[in-house]
């Protein structure tokens, strides 16, 4: 999830650079309503690979394989660029019909991912994806990437707020305390002091979760400090109730990727990670914490997210 927001400032950039362009986007399908809320993506293309590769050759998988491969091969492509630099991504770039372009050897994230390209990149390994994926593009498509990020995402509509929040319109604090792997985490004794130090303030606070492991992280951890956890909701669903937030703590997840795309205020907890890589970036107040090996500390993120409090949250709404 982080690595389709982190491409949205690329496809903004194109939009402006290339505005006769059309842009389409294939994702993995649970994150399809995320290029859905750009409004220079023109068509959504899906694929299931995290389904597909645990049933690899029974039939089913064998046919939406070959559906999913019918629809991307059914037009014509000038450019197929892939902004990953996996051999996955690469090869499901392969089976459209165009010009394949991404990184170079050296650049790649996955170096064997460049034998699939018929155009190739030189792009610095040590900058943020933000920047790497804009300058791919520029590299691609013959334009300079200047200026700061972009997201230009539409605000999709809430499904569920808050009930607390509805008839007085209170602030809330979303925290969200699960990740996809153990070394992303932060002690649990550390979510529930901070969310008992934001309880003292006047917001509520909301445990967003997005697995069945993580809704029981965050059941325990409501039950020893505040906070109400929302049924299960989907990528847009979820993304609707971040760009609402007062301020939104995470760890290093797509979902806090998406608040600061917002231009919500949000604190990043990295336990397993470079921020220089993948911190957090928007156009509101944003702070990435901690590093691998590095777990912050409990005082710190208090004292970032009060200074959160204290901002103006920065929101989109494009028409």
């Amino acid at each position: 999830m982080g690595d389709v927001v982190h491409t949205m400032p690329a496809v903004s950039d194109i939009a402006r650079h290339r505005p006769d362009a059309q842009i389409d986007w294939l994702v993995e399908a649970p994150f399809a309503a995320l290029p859905a809320m750009h409004p220079a993506v023109h068509k959504v293309h899906t694929i299931a690979w995290r389904k597909w590769r645990k049933k690899l050759f029974e039939r089913d998988t064998r046919d939406s394989m070959k559906r999913a491969r019918a629809e991307l091969r059914s037009e014509y492509y000038d450019l197929i660029l892939d902004a990953q630099g996996l051999i996955k991504s690469a090869f499901f770039a392969g089976q459209a019909r165009g010009l394949r372009a991404g990184y170079d050897w050296k650049s790649a994230r996955e170096k064997f991912a460049s034998i699939w390209y018929q155009q190739v990149a030189t792009v610095d390994k040590s900058l943020h994806a933000v920047q790497r994926t804009r300058l791919l593009a520029a590299a691609h498509l013959g334009y300079r990437a200047e200026g700061a990020p972009e997201y230009s995402l539409r605000m999709p509509d809430p499904t569920w707020l808050p009930p607390t929040t509805k008839p007085a319109q209170r602030p809330y604090v979303v925290l969200i305390p699960g990740a996809s792997r153990e070394e992303k985490l932060w002690p649990e004794d550390r979510w529930v002091a901070l969310a008992k130090h934001l309880s003292t303030r006047p917001v509520e606070i909301v445990w967003l979760w997005g697995s069945k492991e993580e809704g029981s992280r965050c059941v325990r951890l409501a039950a020893q400090s505040d906070g109400e956890i929302p049924p299960f909701l989907t990528v847009q669903d979820a993304a609707a109730l971040l760009a609402r937030a007062k301020a939104v703590v995470g760890l290093d997840t797509g979902f806090s990727h998406i608040a600061a795309a917002f231009g919500v205020p949000t604190i990043g907890i990295y336990c397993d990670h470079e921020p220089g890589l993948v911190g957090l970036i928007g156009n509101g107040f944003v702070a990435s914490v901690g590093a691998r090996g590095q777990i912050p500390e409990l005082e710190r993120i208090k004292r970032l997210a009060d200074e959160a409090l204290t901002h103006q949250t920065v929101r989109y709404s494009v028409k």
